[in-house]
């Protein structure tokens, strides 16, 4: 057997891949900074809630977490909560519509305005909308002689959820909609379909999981709302009192065990409510064949 022959094999094997340079470090690394800044960050606040709330009796933690004017406080949060994320829902797909699929004069700025509650303090925008809604005010000086109340009341809280929550869910069912195919739109409608039927089959499964996590994240930040509520609210006891305020109430009179008791139901109240939205936007996903 040849020289040549004997050296072929090793000639014809590949040659070693080098390493992929990435920008970010490994996976090890990465992984580890994510655990520590989510412990510091979130986890630890969270334990310190959970062991302050252990340290009382089962007694003590029912009478206060069951008490009626926090009762009352759960019902009005996060009914008004859910009740602004629903309608964020259909005002945000509509001005994502608009701002996805029309070309207008003032587009940009119209956009930008989209944002504007992520901007402003909480605590203006609350004061803006008692200006405006209350019965001496802007809107609400019309609206009073004919029986309609908005501000101290809770479509006063309503309100003001539904504006700090519409950014949400604009700015998260827009990129979808951007990234949806018209051929498919124009297909339907060659086939038959009418508007509607093309809306219904063709647009909504495609920008159901969008509309889901903007309605996640819409109630999730009005179940916390604090400062645009508490100008506009009122804080009437078992009437327009919200859960928050009950917590900071507590808070200044040194009652934090009582606090810490009801941050915790709203805290468990509100993970169980993020793990159903999550359960239907997986549910919804695998239904229409994504990932």
């Amino acid at each position: 057997m040849s020289t040549a022959s004997l050296a072929a094999p090793s000639a014809l094997a590949p040659a070693p891949r080098r390493a992929a340079r990435r920008v970010l470090p490994g996976f090890n690394l990465t992984l580890g900074y994510t655990l520590l800044y989510l412990g510091l960050i979130v986890l630890i606040p969270l334990s310190a809630l959970v062991f302050k709330t252990l340290s009382m009796s089962w007694a003590d933690f029912w009478a206060a977490v069951t008490a009626p004017r926090v009762l009352a406080s759960y019902r009005l949060t996060f009914g008004a909560s859910f009740l602004a994320a629903l309608v964020n829902v259909v005002a945000g797909l509509l001005v994502a519509w608009v701002l996805v699929r029309y070309e207008f004069p003032g587009k940009k700025i119209a956009d930008a305005l989209v944002d504007l509650p992520f901007a402003l303090p909480t605590a203006v925008a609350g004061i803006a909308l008692t200006a405006i809604l209350a019965g001496n005010g802007w809107l609400g000086q019309y609206l009073e002689p004919l029986g309609i109340e908005l501000a101290f009341k809770p479509a006063g809280i309503v309100i003001a959820l539904i504006f700090i929550g519409l950014p949400f869910v604009v700015r998260t069912v827009q990129p979808v909609l951007e990234d949806t195919e018209k051929e498919l739109e124009e297909a339907a409608a060659c086939l038959g379909a009418t508007r509607w039927q093309t809306f219904w089959r063709v647009i909504f499964p495609a920008i159901a999981p969008a509309l889901l996590t903007g309605f996640a994240m819409a109630f999730a930040r009005a179940v916390g709302e604090y400062g645009s509520v508490i100008f506009i609210a009122g804080n009437m006891p078992m009437v327009s009192e919200i859960t928050p305020l009950i917590i900071i109430g507590k808070l200044e009179q040194y009652d934090y065990a009582g606090a810490t008791a009801v941050a915790s139901v709203m805290l468990v109240i509100s993970f169980i409510l993020l793990l159903i939205i999550n359960g239907l936007q997986a549910w919804q996903r695998r239904r229409t064949g994504g990932v």
